[in-house]
């Protein structure tokens, strides 16, 4: 489920009639003292400040505070701007007045999926601790079309000793909830506290909300960058993640940032890369109880293209301070190993890899995969070990920390593709795939001919002394993994002037220049 900042979510709740605080977003200390001046205005008043994360007890970490003066939120700004929540850092604070309540009430709109249907959940008594008073909350049953039932909702307000007029109002704020909730299609949208305040309003006083992931397509006005539940803004590292994936649906690739520094007392951040979610969630088990810090959670299952993994392999490298590469999944899989091992070696070889990697590809063709990672190794500063489906996650992790010891404190730097000089020249033949191209050195055409004929598989032939394909354009261009296939195996035997080119838009900005 993709979340929403409560600036967010406040928003969306005026937009369906709720009152909402004063204030608005901003991501400079500049700006957050600008909105208390707007908002205290000529007279003064008192502000809160309040860091926009993904978490819950913002105010126990330091991230809620309370200004009598708009000077004040310099500091607090300043304070709040460099915290960090997790790893990640804040990226925005919401200033607003602050509001005199008289009571607070808690409403929740969530998706029952045993009853197959949306529920309001009501407490007459919000705030903090309302997880341990859910004995005290009651569930508004709701149709899907027309809302929460009349009875249950009168049932609910009639409980908390309201006058008629703010029991009215709080009856048509039960309301409002399902109402906002239905306009962007969320999957949950929490309003703690409702505040009842002393000159008889009610505010949403805060708000949480996450869309449901197969809505976000229909709701652009959202903003949501990744339809995907994150406990943080996405990076600008899963933003280019999430492009490769969404341009390429062979298979599945899932991509998130879990840490960007090693924990105390750890040997090293690893990059992870697993393949299918339960031997995944194993074989990361194995690697922190060999104590190391995953930087990434990584999954390339469902059959991937051979160019999907690479591209996996490069967001993965694109990490600093890496100690290690380790990818393990399920060991059981039934796709063709040797694809995936294909995506790797040619990711390893153009990065010219210096931290080990250790790689279990069990399941079909393992054998191959292993051998496709024996030669790469080779060519390599470091070793590349491949194993079977037969080797148990916390023995390769035993030896990935070996390796680890073995490199002497290396620590992976980030940097861009190495390619042969003949690429980008103007007498060379390039031959477009999906999202890249094939550079052939025209001048050394008929010295690797008969390579380049046989490691393509026939896909790329000989016509009239010139490289050209055996098949159609269109045909041609969706035969990305095998001309991957075929870039690994001219490496390995040494055959220079032929090279497949894969686009991954913006990774090299973010690395810093090309190769």
């Amino acid at each position: 489920m993709a979340r929403l900042h409560e600036y967010q979510g406040k928003a969306i709740l005026a937009a369906n009639g709720f009152k909402i605080p004063r204030g608005k977003a901003a991501t400079t200390i500049d700006e957050a003292l600008a909105v208390a001046k707007e908002v205290a205005g000529k007279k003064g008043g008192e502000v809160v400040i309040k860091i926009q994360a993904w978490t819950t007890g913002r105010a126990g970490i330091g991230g809620v505070a309370f200004a009598k003066k708009p000077e004040e939120v310099r500091a607090y700004a300043a304070r709040m701007l460099a915290m960090k929540v997790g790893q990640f850092p804040v990226e925005a604070v919401l200033v607003e007045e602050k509001i005199d309540i008289d009571r607070e009430f808690f409403l929740s709109f969530a998706i029952d999926d045993a009853a197959r249907a949306p529920v309001i959940i009501f407490a007459a008594g919000g705030g903090t601790g309302i997880e341990e008073r859910a004995a005290s909350t009651r569930r508004i049953a709701c149709d899907v079309n027309r809302g929460p039932l009349d009875s249950a909702v009168s049932e609910a307000v009639a409980s908390c000793g309201l006058s008629p007029a703010h029991a009215a109002q709080l009856v048509e704020s039960i309301r409002k909830l399902f109402a906002a909730a239905r306009s962007v299609e969320a999957r949950s949208l929490e309003i703690n506290p409702l505040a009842l305040t002393k000159d008889g309003k009610f505010v949403a006083a805060d708000c949480r909300i996450t869309i449901d992931d197969y809505a976000v397509a229909r709701h652009p006005e959202l903003g949501i960058e990744i339809a995907r539940e994150f406990d943080h803004p996405p990076t600008a590292l899963e933003r280019v993640a999430y492009a490769v994936e969404q341009s390429d649906h062979r298979g599945t690739f899932y991509f998130a940032q879990l840490a960007i520094a090693a924990e105390k007392d750890s040997k090293g951040l690893v990059g992870f890369h697993g393949a299918g979610g339960g031997g995944s969630m194993m074989s990361m088990d194995a690697i922190v109880n060999a104590g190391f810090t995953i930087a990434n959670f990584t999954d390339t299952s469902g059959n991937p293209s051979a160019s999907k993994v690479y591209r996996a392999a490069r967001i993965i490298l694109a990490q600093p301070d890496l100690v290690g590469y380790f990818g393990s999944g399920s060991g059981v899989a039934s796709q063709e190993q040797y694809w995936s091992a294909y995506g790797l070696a040619k990711a390893f070889l153009e990065l010219d890899l210096d931290i080990p990697a250790v790689i279990r590809l069990g399941g079909n063709t393992e054998d191959r995969a292993v051998d496709i990672l024996r030669r790469t190794s080779a060519l390599l500063r470091t070793p590349v070990e491949g194993y079977r489906k037969t080797d148990a996650p916390a023995m390769i992790a035993e030896r990935f920390a070996e390796l680890v010891v073995g490199a002497n404190g290396a620590k992976w730097k980030p940097r861009a593709p190495r390619v042969q000089k003949f690429v980008n020249d103007p007498s060379a033949t390039t031959l477009p795939v999906k999202s890249g191209r094939v550079w052939i050195d025209t001048a050394k055409w008929p010295q690797i001919r008969r390579a380049v004929e046989t490691h393509s598989d026939g896909l790329i032939v000989d016509r009239a002394g010139a490289p050209t394909t055996s098949l159609s354009a269109e045909e041609f261009a969706n035969k990305d993994s095998e001309l991957l296939a075929s870039d690994v195996e001219c490496r390995l035997a040494g055959v220079e002037g032929f090279y497949l080119e894969l686009d991954i838009p913006g990774l090299d900005e973010l690395i810093g220049g090309t190769g």
